[in-house]
């Protein structure tokens, strides 16, 4: 090899990331058993035990959705890409689409919605709220959305936003129903047939308990009608037996749920790749949360999140927003002031190998947020998380109770 492109020696040694404990906002420490999972060998794409593999995580995310949808499946890369197949596949340009913004999510929703052509209006609520039904009912009526487009649990303020009664609302006014519930599933009640959502996306990195990098997905059948009108089939693999839609094609070939789910479903048209390592990962995520029991996870998402808010509170430690619509999975609590919150976070790092997260926005700087999801979501983790963060605060000159957090924790878990 010519010296010119002959890479520096350490370069050739293969990457080992040191042993962290990750308690932020996510992405969480992934459970042994989906890196086991993730570490099996390919098949073919089309080998009978791939597409056996593929028909039981369509059949596994059900259960994790609470749904009977058929159209149950995953979209390739990370939850954003779920977002962006969902908005891509059911907005055309010009549709008016609602979005409640309470936290950066929100935001991002909008983006993509605009990115797709679509007449975006919002409604705002301050960082650490949420939004009543009504609130959201008068601003349909307002502006007539096609889409109600809608994050269950944003990290960024450690919200979550009310569903159950935006599904009839939704039904009454001829609005379809979107909900990203990424932050929030797994870890909070999420119920997609029962409140009558029309599409969810979510990932696998929060309470599901798995890495970044897959999408699962679920489908009503007045979505898949509205993305089926838009039907279109490649070039080199139609035939003469396949009809285009007649609405506008979707703006994406990736994410063209269309095609995906003909790729999914019995004819197994080909469409792209299937990312097989994900594939494995995303099967025993929801195998291990079914194998626990949905109501038990949740409680489990309680119980240590609970266990973490109080003793975060008797640190001499302020908890942000609104605290009756908080996520089981993390919490948000305010830097004390004469603090430096960043030198907090790097001395948790790399004095205790454990992560947390600031936040973005108007809270940059502002807040914390520490996650007790998915495998994090135990005992230990949280003890570790308080003695290390009162470690790091007494020696930064906090003022409080010697040993408060842990003995708060250690005492509510009884």
């Amino acid at each position: 090899m010519s010296e010119l492109f002959q890479p520096a020696s350490s370069l050739l040694r293969p990457f080992s990331p040191p042993p962290r404990l990750l308690m932020g906002p996510g992405p969480i420490t992934v459970d042994p058993r989906v890196l086991r999972a993730m570490s099996v060998q390919l098949v073919g794409q089309y080998d009978p035990a791939m597409t056996e593999c593929m028909n039981e995580t369509m059949a596994l995310y059900r259960g994790v959705f609470s749904t009977a949808n058929q159209w149950t499946f995953l979209v390739d890369g990370t939850s954003r890409a779920g977002i962006e197949a969902v908005l891509v596949s059911m907005l055309e340009p010009g549709d008016k689409v609602l979005v409640p913004v309470f936290g950066r999510f929100g935001h991002l929703l909008t983006e993509i919605a605009q990115r797709c052509g679509a007449q975006v209006h919002t409604i705002e609520k301050e960082w650490g709220e949420v939004f009543t039904p009504d609130e959201i009912e008068d601003a349909i009526k307002q502006f007539q959305p096609k889409m109600l487009a809608i994050v269950q649990g944003d990290t960024s303020t450690t919200m979550l936003q009310p569903l159950e009664s935006l599904g009839e609302i939704c039904q009454r006014h001829d609005v379809l129903f979107y909900s990203d519930a990424t932050a929030s599933i797994g870890g909070n009640a999420f119920l997609t047939d029962q409140w009558q959502l029309d599409a969810v996306s979510v990932g696998l990195q929060k309470c599901l308990c798995g890495p970044s990098g897959s999408a699962p997905v679920t489908l009503s059948e007045k979505a898949v009608e509205a993305i089926k009108k838009r039907k279109h089939i490649e070039a080199g693999i139609r035939t003469e037996d396949h009809l285009d839609g007649q609405g506008q094609i979707i703006r994406s070939n990736y994410f063209d749920l269309g095609m995906i789910m003909d790729y999914w479903g019995e004819e197994r048209l080909n469409h792209h790749t299937e990312a097989t390592t994900m594939l494995y990962g995303a099967r025993e995520c929801a195998r291990i949360l079914l194998e626990e029991g949905k109501e038990q996870v949740i409680a489990r998402h309680q119980l240590h999140g609970n266990a973490m808010a109080k003793g975060l509170s008797a640190m001499n430690l302020k908890l942000f927003g609104d605290q009756e619509h908080k996520m089981t999975n993390v919490v948000g609590v305010y830097i004390p002031e004469g603090v430096d919150g960043e030198a907090i976070r790097q001395s948790m790092l790399l004095d205790f190998g454990i992560e947390i997260g600031t936040s973005f926005g108007p809270l940059h700087g502002k807040i914390w947020r520490i996650g007790t999801m998915g495998y994090n979501a135990r005992k230990d983790a949280v003890l570790q998380t308080l003695v290390a963060l009162e470690s790091v605060l007494c020696r930064a000159g906090h003022n409080m109770q010697a040993n408060a957090g842990a003995d708060t924790a250690l005492n509510f878990y009884g």
